[in-house]
C-alpha cells in the first residue's frame, strides 16, 4: 500500500501546520476551552475560509471533495494543538452522516463547508456501551411524522448544534441492527432537553432528553429502518479521525518530552544524557510510529471500496492509538516528573485528550475484538 501523499495532500498538510502552528497556541486553547462556548467561533470560520470544513463535501456542494486520508491530515494537527472546535462531530460526523443519507439532506452540506451549520450526532445511551446496534430510544408514527422518546448520552457539542442527528428504533428490538432510523432534529425543537458538561479532556458534550418531539417524515435521514449501517460507516470514519488526533498527541508529547531531557539537568547534566530516559524516550517514538503507520493505513483502506477491510483498519488503528497513546502519556508524564500534571504545563492536557480518545467509540479492548470478529473469516 502507497502511503505517500498526493501534491494536494501534501499542501494541506503544510497548510494545516502553518496556520495551527502560528494561530492556536496552547495558551489560546486554554482559554477558549474553560470559557464559553468551548470553541471559537472566529477560528471555525477560518477553517471554513481554509477550506477544512469542505474535506469530504462534493465539490458541486460547496467543498473540497477529499475523503479520509484529507481528514486523517487535519486531525492530526487538531491533535497537536489540542484544537477544541467541533470538527470531528460536525465535519466528519455529520456531514458523513448527511452524505450517506443522500437526499434532500445534501443541501445543508454547503452551509456545512461554509461554517453556518454545526451538527452533532445523538446516538449513544446510558446502557449500549460501544454497541451501536443498542438502542432503546423509540420513534412512533404520529400522523405523517414521528414521535422521538428517550434518552441519548454523551452527544459531543450537542449544546452547540444547530441540528442533532438523532437515532430512534422504528422497529425491532433493542439490540437489533435493524429498524434503526436516523432524524435530523433542530436542537430548539419541543420536547428536546439538553444536559450539557465539560468531559475530562475540557470539551463539551451533552445528554439528550427527548420527550415526545414530533418531527415530520421530512426528517428522517436516509431511510426508515435502514439507520445502523449509516452510522457504523460514519463512525469507522471517526475512529480513523480520532486515531489521527491521538497520533498528533503523540507527536506533540514526544517531541516537548525530548525537548524536556535536554535542558533538565541533574548532576551538572542534562537528564537526556542517561541512557535509561534514552531508552524511554525511543519506546516513546516506536509506540508513536506504530499508532502513525496503523492509522495511515486505515485512512488509505477505507477509501478501496472494501468494506470489511476498512472496518477491520479501523478497529486496528484504534487499537494502536489507545494502547500507544497511553503509553506515550504516561511516559510523557514521567519523564516531567510532578509537574507532568500541573495545569500550567501542556502534558497533562494531552494525556487527558489521549484517554478521552481511547474511550470515544470504544476503548482497546473493545476494538481488538471487533478486529478479531471482522478478520476471522478471511
Amino acid at each position: 500500500m502507497d502511503l505517500s501523499f498526493t501534491e494536494e495532500q501534501r499542501l494541506l498538510a503544510e497548510s494545516v501546520a502553518r496556520f495551527l502552528e502560528k494561530e492556536y497556541a496552547f495558551e489560546h486553547r486554554r482559554a477558549v476551552a474553560s470559557a464559553d462556548p468551548g470553541f471559537s467561533r472566529e477560528s471555525w470560520a477560518q477553517f471554513a475560509e481554509l477550506g477544512w470544513l469542505g474535506i469530504g463535501t462534493p465539490e458541486d456542494q460547496g467543498g473540497l471533495g477529499g475523503g479520509a486520508v484529507e481528514h486523517m491530515i487535519v486531525m492530526e494537527g487538531c491533535g497537536r494543538h489540542l484544537v477544541v472546535e467541533p470538527y470531528l462531530s460536525t465535519v466528519i460526523l455529520g456531514g458523513g452522516l448527511l452524505r450517506r443519507g443522500g437526499g434532500s439532506k445534501t443541501a445543508l452540506l454547503a452551509d456545512l463547508a461554509s461554517g453556518k451549520l454545526l451538527l452533532a450526532l445523538a446516538h449513544g445511551e446510558r446502557k449500549s456501551r460501544f454497541d451501536l446496534a443498542h438502542v432503546e430510544t423509540s420513534a412512533e408514527k404520529s400522523g405523517k411524522g414521528f414521535k422521538l422518546t428517550g434518552h441519548k448520552a454523551v452527544a459531543f457539542h450537542a449544546q452547540l448544534a444547530d441540528r442533532i442527528i438523532v437515532s430512534a428504533r422504528t422497529s425491532g428490538k433493542t439490540t437489533d441492527s435493524t429498524g434503526i432510523t436516523l432524524f435530523l432534529v433542530p436542537r430548539d425543537a419541543k420536547g428536546v432537553t439538553l444536559l450539557p458538561y465539560r468531559t475530562v479532556d475540557g470539551l463539551r458534550a451533552a445528554d439528550v432528553r427527548l420527550d415526545g418531539v414530533t418531527v415530520e417524515a421530512s426528517a428522517v435521514l436516509g431511510a426508515v429502518d435502514a439507520g445502523h449501517d449509516l452510522v457504523v460507516a460514519a463512525v469507522d470514519e471517526a475512529l480513523v479521525a480520532l486515531s489521527a488526533e491521538a497520533v498528533g498527541a503523540m507527536a506533540a508529547l514526544f517531541a516537548q518530552t525530548r525537548e524536556y531531557l535536554k535542558t533538565r539537568k541533574q548532576f551538572g547534566v542534562p537528564i537526556g544524557s542517561f541512557q535509561v530516559l534514552q531508552h524511554r524516550l525511543v519506546d516513546m517514538f516506536m509506540a508513536l510510529e506504530l499508532a502513525r503507520s496503523t492509522t495511515e493505513a486505515a485512512a488509505r483502506a477505507l477509501g478501496d471500496g472494501d468494506a470489511d477491510y476498512g472496518r477491520a483498519s479501523a478497529a486496528a488503528a484504534k487499537v494502536q492509538a489507545g494502547r500507544q497513546g497511553r503509553l506515550v502519556g504516561q511516559e510523557a508524564v514521567q519523564l516531567h516528573g510532578g509537574m507532568g500534571m500541573t495545569d500550567e504545563l501542556p502534558i497533562g492536557h494531552y494525556f487527558k485528550r489521549l484517554t478521552a480518545i481511547d474511550t470515544s467509540f470504544g476503548n482497546a479492548d473493545w476494538h481488538q475484538r471487533r478486529f478479531a470478529g471482522l478478520t476471522a473469516a478471511s
